[in-house]
């Protein structure tokens, strides 16, 4: 069919190629059919179709209601709405134009479907060996109604995409006769590679694999080397019947005979990298094989759930480590924030190793981002002796899960050791020790504490100059400046650090004198409190505040009454009870450079927005007890570290007076020093917020010039798109596709802690563990959680709590809703390409699936870790009573 009617379109027609006409799905199969694909061929029934009806039904009036029961009720009134009979009468031509009685596949395609950054896979209804026209025109109602089930108006809220945005448009195909049929993805779904196929197959329709119903044939293929091929039970196969509908049979052998032969494997691998290449990215395919052994092509869509791979500037195979998450940041950083992370780190890499950056605005080369988190290619790190002894060791204390799984790539023959010698490391330390005089600052500081913790204050003033904008600069001149003092961050840390870090050398020359008798645990008490820490003193600064409200009947009702959204632009106005507008004024002007993430330039800052500690000081009114005080607990905590740190001198004492005298003198000297280990990054902060508040009156300049939407947008560019807007270059489009990625990297909740360039996250490479008694199955979304199960077998009416595990024996689109709440997912049925293990993904939570027996053998309230890298899940055994 080549005929573009009003509501209905030939699926070789090239307006089938437009989205917002035919949907997400009806676009990638003519996409395919257009690139000589074989996929069997239908038409579409346009979104206009299902805009015409909608609007004779009155549906605009039903969503604009909203509130409880609106999906029930969209359905319903979609459902009772008649066809109009142009619609009706173009889809009945359609129809019989393709043959008398043709089975058909009748399939929604939303214009939200099958997108590369969502895939609303199974969001809505498909209805496979339709009969007759009246049965297709029925069957196109339903799936109008079925952008409005429970399950798909909830994926829609949780991916942020508006009800009102998203229109229906309706596939009709002719059903291929399936001897069998399944899912292929082009790259693992679990781990990420992105050099492995993975294959799941069953006899029949591939509605049972689709939907889990089955625990197919899996197959993993890598170049050119099946390297799994495990035999599933096939006990269910779906079939259609002649004169209309399906059946589903049930097989006691499916186990005893392969769904595809090496060949077969072979023609779906090859198939999936011709997709793949036409695409530019791994995809998820549908496909079939008919019964004259003809393999067919039903669907494709982009695999939404792996991680972005960085763009490499070496060649071979990298390492990198993601420095967002080793910095505590799950969230993506702003195009800004990146930027000043260019320019610190390639400061960094001229002062810290001597390896000047030819371009400090593009940083050092190790350094890439991916999915808007900051990495770094660890690769030499990884080949040389001497960074697999260090870089692991600094990681224990940062993210100690990110050395684990560094040292899980030492015995990668692709990172083997060629850098043996100590020798250039040594160099480039003695380099920075002389260059910044760090070993006479260490000294000063054991020596003369309060005369060190004076030195670095001064600093601290010495600093405030730095950051001082010249009166009347222009915009250029401003830009000049944020990259002066973006260049100068490094520096500070040489600079200041070293000063706590002779604290902490004092601690570990106390642990190697006292020996046992400064254990972990007493370690833990003689660091309790420690003085002089910016960001205690911080915390106790908002206590004081706190208290002073709290004793002002105006300030203490506002804080207690009005959201914090809403003193915040309160205060803004000048217009808060007065003590607490002074109070907070105090306390801003002191700590105002402080933010939640704020390591990232781009975020506002507290000067910006008071809500968050506005937000702090209500809950601190709510405090009552006097015990529970900020300050009462600092006291505590510094009465029992001196009363460890006296029980440590006791105990060596009775081994040895000197090595008592030495541990005492060490501990002391730790206390007074180690709590400036904060002064650091409270400087590096100043200098982000002086660079963000100048980049902000940038910002309002090429706002009013109409060359950004709003002043916020330039934290939405870089530096070299900051110089070229005021040169007159508008970068607006660039600032909107930028802030859509960045929406939908904060909605990820799985971000890897290493990646390597084929895509692989080697801490999803976890083997299944050999526990006793655990329950070990397909590994399907990575992560591990622990939480009480819930066992449903019926969806309907099923209730899950937030953070319970859900434990099913299979799981359709039916099933989705319960997703939203549930901490984690164990199935019985299905492979890790299955429905609910591309949701379970698609939502981040951890999922083992093909566990057998798992609703018998797990009850509900039973406490459960589900590790989705692994496969395993345990069960806790019940205390006794």
């Amino acid at each position: 069919m080549t005929t573009t009617q009003a509501s209905v379109i030939g699926l070789d027609d090239p307006a089938a190629r437009s989205l917002a006409l035919v949907g997400g799905k009806a676009a990638n199969l003519a996409e395919l059919i257009a690139a000589g694909f074989d996929v069997p061929g239908g038409f579409c029934v346009a979104t206009t179709a299902y805009a015409e009806t909608a609007a004779s039904a009155g549906l605009a009036d039903v969503v604009t209601a909203a509130g409880p029961g609106l999906p029930e009720r969209a359905r319903t009134t979609l459902l009772r709405a008649p066809i109009p009979d142009g619609v009706a009468a173009a889809v009945t031509a359609a129809y019989e134009a393709l043959g008398d009685h043709v089975p058909v596949a009748v399939r929604s395609s939303a214009t939200a479907e099958d997108l590369p950054t969502a895939s609303f896979a199974g969001q809505q209804d498909t209805f496979l060996n339709v009969v007759g026209a009246a049965a297709v025109l029925d069957a196109v109602r339903r799936c109008w109604a079925s952008l409005w089930t429970d399950r798909a108006v909830s994926y829609r809220e949780s991916t942020g995409i508006p009800h009102t945005d998203v229109q229906l448009a309706v596939v009709v195909q002719r059903m291929v006769e399936v001897e069998v049929a399944g899912v292929l993805f082009t790259a693992d779904p679990i781990s990420g590679r992105r050099t492995r196929t993975v294959i799941d197959a069953s006899p029949g329709l591939g509605e049972a694999v689709v939907s889990g119903a089955v625990n197919p044939d899996h197959i993993v293929e890598s170049d050119g080397s099946i390297l799994e091929h495990r035999r599933g039970d096939k006990a269910v196969e779906i079939h259609a019947l002649t004169g209309g509908g399906t059946e589903t049979v049930r097989r006691s052998d499916g186990a005893d005979r392969a769904a595809l032969t090496d060949a077969q494997i072979g023609a779906l691998v090859a198939l999936g990298r011709r997709v793949e290449a036409h695409y530019g990215a791994p995809q998820d395919i549908e496909w079939a094989i008919d019964t004259a052994g003809t393999l067919r092509l039903t669907q494709s869509r982009a695999i939404t759930t792996l991680y972005p791979v960085p763009a490499s500037r070496a060649a071979g195979k990298r390492a990198y480590l993601n420095v967002s998450l080793a910095q505590g940041l799950t969230r993506p950083i702003t195009p800004m924030g990146l930027a000043a992370f260019r320019v610190l780190g390639a400061t960094g890499s001229a002062l810290a190793f001597g390896v000047p950056v030819a371009d400090p605005l593009a940083g050092p080369p190790a350094f890439v981002v991916a999915g808007g988190r900051a990495f770094v290619d660890v690769t030499p790190v990884l080949r040389s002796r001497m960074g697999r002894t260090l870089a692991p060791r600094v990681l224990d204390v940062m993210e100690t899960r990110s050395a684990v799984v560094l040292r899980g790539l030492f015995d990668d023959p692709a990172f083997t050791v060629t850098a043996t010698s100590r020798w250039p490391f040594v160099r480039r330390v003695l380099r920075l020790l002389v260059r910044f005089r760090i070993p006479a600052l260490v000294a000063f500081a054991l020596a003369r504490p309060a005369a060190a913790r004076a030195h670095i204050a001064r600093y601290g003033v010495a600093l405030q100059s730095l950051m001082a904008t010249p009166a009347g600069a222009s915009g250029t001149a401003r830009l000049d400046h944020v990259e002066q003092v973006l260049a100068a961050t490094f520096p500070v840390l040489p600079r200041t650090a070293p000063v706590a870090a002779a604290g902490f050398a004092m601690f570990g020359l106390a642990g190697k004198l006292a020996g046992t008798d400064l254990d972990a645990t007493t370690g833990h008490e003689v660091m309790r409190s420690l003085p002089h820490n910016v960001t205690t003193e911080m915390d106790l600064e908002l206590w004081s505040l706190a208290t002073t409200v709290r004793a002002d009947g105006p300030s203490s009702a506002a804080l207690r009454a009005t959201p914090p959204a809403e003193l915040a632009a309160a205060y803004g106005r000048g217009a808060l009870p007065a003590v607490l507008q002074q109070a907070l004024a105090g306390f801003l002007r002191v700590h105002g450079h402080r933010a939640v993430a704020e390591i990232d330039l781009g975020m506002p800052r507290w000067s910006d927005d008071p809500a968050h500690v506005l937000g702090a000081v209500a809950n601190y009114l709510r405090l009552d007890d006097p015990d529970q005080a900020p300050d009462a607990q600092f006291a505590r905590g510094t009465a029992a570290a001196d009363r460890a740190v006296a029980a440590v001198v006791a105990a060596v004492r009775n081994r040895s007076r000197i090595r008592a005298l030495l541990v005492g003198a060490a501990l002391r000297r730790m206390r007074e020093l180690a709590g400036m280990r904060e002064t650091h990054k409270d400087y590096l902060v100043r200098m982000l917020a002086a660079a963000r508040a100048e980049l902000a009156t940038i910002g309002a300049e090429l706002a009013a010039r109409d060359l950004l939407t709003d002043a916020a947008d330039v934290y939405f560019l870089d530096l070299v798109e900051v110089r070229s807007a005021l040169a007159g270059t508008d970068h607006r489009g660039t600032v909107a596709a930028r802030h859509e990625e960045y929406d939908r990297e904060l909605r990820r909740r799985h971000v890897p802690r290493v990646l390597l360039s084929d895509g692989t996250e080697p801490e999803m490479l976890a083997v299944a563990a050999d526990v006793e008694g655990a329950l070990v199955g397909t590994p399907a979304s990575a992560g591990t959680v622990t939480g009480p199960a819930r066992v449903v077998l019926d969806p309907v009416g099923a209730h899950l709590e937030p953070g319970e595990i859900l434990v099913a024996p299979s799981t359709d689109p039916g099933w989705t809703p319960l997703f939203l709440t549930a901490g984690g997912l164990v199935m019985e049925m299905g492979g890790p390409v299955s429905h609910g293990a591309v949701v379970a993904r698609e939502y981040g939570i951890p999922a083992v699936v093909g566990v057998p027996d798992a609703t018998s053998r797990i009850r509900t309230g039973d406490i459960v870790t589900v590790d989705g890298a692994a496969g395993v899940v345990l069960i806790e055994e019940p205390e006794a009573d």
